[in-house]
């Protein structure tokens, strides 16, 4: 009788969870589009961040946009209202807007996170906001961020110390809210621009 070897299945060199993994849960393999690789790859990195330093009893919420949200728009009168809808007999729609268009330039790079907190409210940004967060820019001092410090995501406004060091700032001047000062050793990456936000009322 002749033995035919079995070259399909079974444990492969290699496989497996490797050691050291710092994800604290089942894993599953899927493929996704090559394009998404980087933004899954950050997303992990933050994800591991989180497992190893969880936050203080906070959550940061991270979505995403839909790659290829339906056009619409919707009437943008060209009178300004100081507060109220516009009058029915205004007839000057200058043009119409398609909110996706207006609050996102790059749909692969965009994601929205939602605001705790009240340390940037000077600026626009409250508890329940959902902030537009764009990859593909290059922040600037004064623009709105998302960084990492030390494994903790924050959006403050981007700064710079006399040594010409990054430094974050709150947009609420009570006093609660403290500059963090990034200094040598800490970790510190900027995700993104806010580029914008927006908020339900009812």
């Amino acid at each position: 009788m002749t033995t035919r070897s079995n070259t399909h299945g079974g444990r492969r060199v290699g496989a497996g969870r490797k050691k050291g993994s710092v994800i604290k849960e089942p894993t599953t393999v899927m493929r996704i589009p090559e394009s998404q690789k980087p933004v899954i790859t950050d997303f992990l990195a933050a994800y591991r961040c989180r497992q190893s330093t969880p936050l203080q009893g906070q959550t940061m919420v991270f979505e995403r946009p839909l790659v290829a949200p339906a056009k619409r728009s919707w009437p943008l009168f060209s009178s300004k209202v100081a507060a109220g809808f516009p009058s029915p007999a205004d007839e000057h729609v200058e043009k119409r807007l398609d909110a996706n268009e207006f609050l996102i330039d790059d749909e692969e790079a965009t994601f929205f996170v939602t605001i705790q907190g009240y340390s940037m409210s000077e600026s626009g940004l409250l508890p329940g906001d959902k902030a537009v967060v764009d990859r593909s820019k290059n922040a600037s001092i004064g623009d709105i961020v998302l960084a990492v410090v030390d494994g903790e995501f924050t959006i403050k406004l981007l700064a710079k110390t006399k040594q010409g060091g990054p430094r974050l700032l709150p947009s609420n001047q009570s006093g609660e809210y403290k500059p963090i000062e990034i200094k040598d050793g800490m970790q510190f990456e900027i995700w993104g621009v806010v580029t914008g936000s927006f908020r339900r009322f009812k």
